[in-house]
C-alpha cells in the first residue's frame, strides 16, 4: 500500500491479492509474505490485519462462502416455489461456483487450515444449508425417511460430484435417460424425481 493511502483498504487489497494468488497458484501459494509482496507491501504489514497464515485463509474463506452462500441463495430465490426446483436451483449455482473456482472451493474445505472457531466461518458453513432445509422438509416423505439424513446425503453427493469435477475424474456430461446436465440427474434422482 503506498504512504496516504487509507489504512483501512489494506485489509481488503491483502484481500483481493491473496485471492488473485489462490485462483491463479492454488493455496499452497497464499502466504502473508507472498501476499504482502504481491500487494506491494512490508512483509510486516499483514499483521495489522492477520495474525498469521490461518487468518488469513480463514479470512478467504469467509469471502468466498459469503459469495458461495449469496449467489446459490439467490438462485433457490429465483427458482420456482417447489421445494425440489429450488433445491435443483442451489444445487446448480454451488456446482457452478465451485467449477469457476476451483481453487477457492478446494480451499474452502481445509479445515485443517482454516480456523474452525471463527465465528463468522462457522455461521457461514452452518448457515449454507439453512433454505434448502426447508425445502428438503417440504418434500413428501415416507415414514422411514430422516429430512436430517437426506440434507447430509444431499450435501455429501453435491459436494463428492464437484470434487471429482474438479479433479478431472467426471467431465461434464448429460444423463442419457433425462438430457439433463448429470449433477442435476444426481439430485433429482436423490430427493425423489
Amino acid at each position: 500500500m503506498k504512504r496516504g493511502e487509507h489504512h483501512g483498504a489494506l485489509r481488503q487489497l491483502l484481500i483481493d491479492t491473496a485471492l488473485g494468488l489462490l485462483d491463479r497458484e492454488g493455496v499452497e501459494a497464499v502466504t502473508i509474505r507472498a501476499v504482502a509482496r504481491a500487494s506491494g507491501v512490508s512483509h510486516a504489514a499483514p499483521a495489522n490485519h492477520f495474525a498469521d497464515r490461518r487468518a488469513l485463509l480463514t479470512a478467504l474463506a469467509v469471502h468466498c462462502f459469503t459469495d458461495l452462500r449469496s449467489g446459490a441463495s439467490a438462485a433457490r430465490a429465483a427458482a420456482s416455489p417447489a421445494p425440489r426446483a429450488r433445491i435443483i436451483a442451489f444445487a446448480d449455482a454451488y456446482v457452478a461456483y465451485a467449477l469457476a473456482h476451483p481453487n477457492r472451493y478446494r480451499m474452502m474445505w481445509r479445515m485443517d487450515m482454516l480456523d474452525p472457531y471463527d465465528a463468522a466461518l462457522a455461521e457461514l458453513i452452518d448457515g449454507l444449508y439453512a433454505g434448502i432445509e426447508e425445502d428438503v422438509l417440504a418434500l413428501p416423505h415416507g415414514q422411514s425417511d430422516d429430512a436430517t439424513t437426506l440434507l447430509i446425503a444431499l450435501s455429501s453427493v453435491v459436494h463428492g460430484y464437484v470434487a471429482m469435477r474438479i479433479d478431472g475424474n467426471f467431465v461434464a456430461a448429460v444423463d442419457a435417460a433425462s438430457g439433463k446436465p448429470r449433477h442435476q440427474a444426481i439430485v433429482e434422482r436423490l430427493i425423489g424425481g
